[in-house]
């Protein structure tokens, strides 16, 4: 079997496949890509068990249709150095062998039966697909992958967990301190379903999504997904369990309002936060008269920081404290001018919105607050 492609998409594509295969896995055709040529196409495959990524390009040339797999290190590591040219696989399926050939040289590696490359998992009948515009699925997966949760015993805050009701579609995600919805208001079924999207596909996505146009499309039953793009396919064993109740931990009615800068805000917190205690990170926010003060210590050694700045305010003077860290991370993941903080009281969440909602979305993110001392 002979074919010919550009070393630049075949590099550009074994790359983000390479992110699914680990570095140990339990069967070692898992530490290869899948190579199928068919009809002059080529598809390339890389599956981590739980995990199956899916592309495909056009070929400049080829003798026929074939299957075989190859280690992926290997490959990678002699596709990348070769400069935007055709590059020619000559495969010998019956010595198992594979001569990668180029404008000045060659490489050879050894290739597998591709039978025993793992099956992707199959999707069940009466399954529920959701249609979602790229650019909005990868600003989603954007938003939302910073607050999961990394816990062993509750792997269901894991995930980024996809809500479909009868009035939005909500993508959620929550570790317990830290929480985000967006509802995107366009997308709603008369059938609810659900399902929770490990942190690995999701980050595959935002990984391959990019500036790619067209639909999204996930097709999911209760175990299994498949998540179709342009440029290829994802199919993932989905978190099984109950996704915790996010509505119920939102305050209905926060009546003191905050409106500021939210790179002014983000450069002070970054320039104050060195000085809050290490294990704790508590940064003091103190809000009066259109004044907004951070301060910042760790007493055990005599660090102190304090700044302030201008804002809108419309409510009680208020000190209500936050970790500095977590609060970096919520206005590093909005991309507008200026956000809304609303404050309650010091012992109850603060939600931090856009001051401009994305299109047909509206995009929300909870801090629990943290015990400051007065």
């Amino acid at each position: 079997m002979r074919f010919t492609v550009s070393s630049t998409a075949l590099g550009t594509r074994l790359a983000a496949l390479s992110r699914v295969i680990n570095s140990k896995n339990s069967l070692p055709i898992l530490g290869d890509f899948l190579f199928e040529v068919i009809d002059g196409r080529l598809y390339l495959t890389a599956s981590d068990s739980e995990v199956m990524m899916k592309t495909s390009l056009e070929l400049n040339d080829n003798d026929g249709n074939g299957r075989f797999c190859v280690g992926n290190h290997d490959l990678l590591e002699g596709v990348k150095g070769v400069s935007e040219q055709p590059i020619t696989f000559d495969v010998d399926l019956q010595a198992n062998i594979a001569k990668i050939g180029y404008q000045n040289g060659m490489f050879s590696l050894p290739v597998e039966n591709a039978d025993e490359f793992p099956q992707p998992q199959q999707i069940g009948e009466g399954a529920t697909i959701i249609n979602i515009p790229t650019q909005m699925m990868a600003d989603n997966i954007n938003r939302s992958i910073f607050a999961t949760a990394q816990d062993e015993l509750r792997p269901v805050m894991n995930g980024i967990y996809f809500d479909l009701t009868a009035d939005y579609l909500a993508v959620v995600a929550s570790d317990g301190h830290k929480l985000v919805r967006n509802k995107i208001l366009n997308i709603k079924s008369e059938q609810p379903a659900a399902f929770i999207l490990p942190k690995k596909p999701a980050t595959l996505l935002k990984g391959v999504l990019g500036k790619q146009g067209g639909d999204v499309v996930i097709r999911f039953d209760d175990r299994n997904a498949e998540i179709s793009f342009e440029d290829g396919i994802i199919i993932c064993r989905l978190i099984e369990g109950r996704y915790p109740n996010y509505n119920s931990v939102i305050p209905q009615s926060n009546p003191n309002q905050l409106t500021i800068d939210r790179l002014g805000l983000l450069a002070a917190l970054r320039r104050v936060q060195p000085f809050s205690n290490d294990s704790s990170n508590l940064i003091r926010f103190h809000v009066e008269n259109g004044t907004l003060q951070l301060d910042a210590e760790d007493y055990d050694f005599s660090k102190t920081a304090t700044e302030k700045m201008s804002c809108e305010y419309n409510g009680m003077p208020m000190s209500i404290g936050f970790k500095g860290s977590s609060f970096i991370e919520i206005l590093s993941n909005f991309d507008c001018q200026e956000v809304v903080i609303q404050l309650a009281d010091p012992s109850r969440a603060g939600l931090v919105l856009p001051s401009e909602q994305p299109a047909d979305q509206d995009v929300l993110m909870l801090m629990m607050p943290m015990l400051i001392n007065d």
